[in-house]
């Protein structure tokens, strides 16, 4: 690759490669080296510009670079722990509801696979419609349908479970309000 290919081919995929990594990371900084890393073994391994199979051993190389990372620093995505909220108005028993949800939240997001982890956060936290991820994953709109389906589908059954548990405790609060009355 020519350095006038590196650079073309650097500012066509610069911003999607970081996309993908901030979405996996949740750290912008981290995103933003990582993008750069890759792209330097690119160029320092003098890959032919082979237009997609080009574009998919960045993507490669980006991944294998981030679970390299991943592994050395044990962190995991950093959006939610950015997230704040405020217990003010809330009872100690709420609080701890909060902190229950958000907990299955987290876990039900961790059970996820990757792919379909990065589609779901990408739709549910970005707000991006589903071609617009594809275009940023350099995948089919189908593929997201396929990886957005299965994500739901997991967060579906966790929403049951949780559902029924709610409704055990309201009935049991209900019966032992009624009991106390007799």
């Amino acid at each position: 690759m020519t350095e006038k290919e590196f650079k073309q081919f650097f500012d066509k995929n610069f911003d999607s490669l970081r996309s993908y990594l901030f979405y996996r990371s949740g750290d912008k900084e981290l995103a933003t080296d990582l993008a750069q890393d890759t792209l330097i073994r690119i160029w320092e391994k003098k890959v032919k510009d082979e237009g997609k199979k080009t574009v998919g051993l960045a993507y490669k190389i980006a991944n294998d670079l981030f679970v390299s990372r991943y592994r050395k620093s044990n962190t995991e995505s950093n959006y939610l722990e950015s997230l704040e909220f405020q217990f003010s108005d809330l009872t100690p028993e709420d609080e701890l509801e909060y902190k229950e949800l958000k907990e299955k939240y987290e876990r039900t997001l961790a059970q996820l696979g990757e792919k379909q982890r990065v589609v779901f956060l990408m739709s549910r936290m970005e707000g991006l419609k589903y071609s617009e991820i594809a275009e940023k994953l350099g995948i089919s709109v189908k593929a997201v349908e396929k990886r957005m389906h299965g994500a739901l589908g997991v967060f579906r059954e966790v929403l049951k479970v949780i559902s029924y548990m709610l409704y055990l405790s309201i009935v049991t609060d209900n019966l032992a309000l009624w009991f106390s009355n007799i």
